[in-house]
């Protein structure tokens, strides 16, 4: 069973291997392999995004369907920035490859917008891959404009995406 927490300082190592398999997973009709190697060369530290997170609001997609004595295992996460020039601004989305296509990214932003709207924000904002823009455009996100994104020397097409939430 999947269930939404806030974030854990305990998981913060699972945050790293759920985005770096996450951008290793996508398909190369969307992002070629070098593209995808300067996205994610290795899953970053725990360190890394204990910090990340902390900046921001954050959520947890914990299966809780473990064994006896174990942590519920992290297989997706999301953040929001917080802090007043970049407020609502969607940080990042990531879900375990062995968990897509099952609404937990769906689920994901739906925390992050029920939180969002109770605590005043006027609007969410994002810049989405080619690949998570249709989950943004079905949640009610519309384009805004084309920009491109560099990553160790490789460029990325991303759609700056907006929702209000007045």
């Amino acid at each position: 069973m999947i269930k939404i927490i806030p974030y854990r300082k305990g998981y913060s190592k699972a945050v790293g291997e759920v985005y770096h398999l996450a951008v290793r997973a996508i398909d190369e009709t969307h992002y070629s392999a070098e593209q995808k190697l300067a996205w994610s060369q290795a899953p970053r530290s725990g360190y890394h995004w204990h910090k990340r997170l902390t900046r921001s609001q954050a959520w947890l997609a914990v299966d809780t369907a473990c064994m006896a004595g174990e942590d519920p295992r992290c297989v997706g996460f999301i953040n929001v920035e917080t802090q007043y020039a970049s407020r609502g601004y969607i940080d990042s989305l990531y879900v375990h490859p062995e968990y897509q296509g099952q609404g937990i990214a769906r689920q994901l932003l739906q925390q992050l917008e029920s939180w969002a709207a109770s605590q005043g924000m006027d609007e969410l904002r994002v810049d989405a891959s080619s690949l998570s823009r249709p989950l943004f455009v079905a949640e009610g996100f519309a384009l805004r404009h084309k920009r491109y994104q560099e990553k160790a020397g490789q460029v990325f097409m991303a759609y700056y995406l907006a929702k209000s939430l007045a």
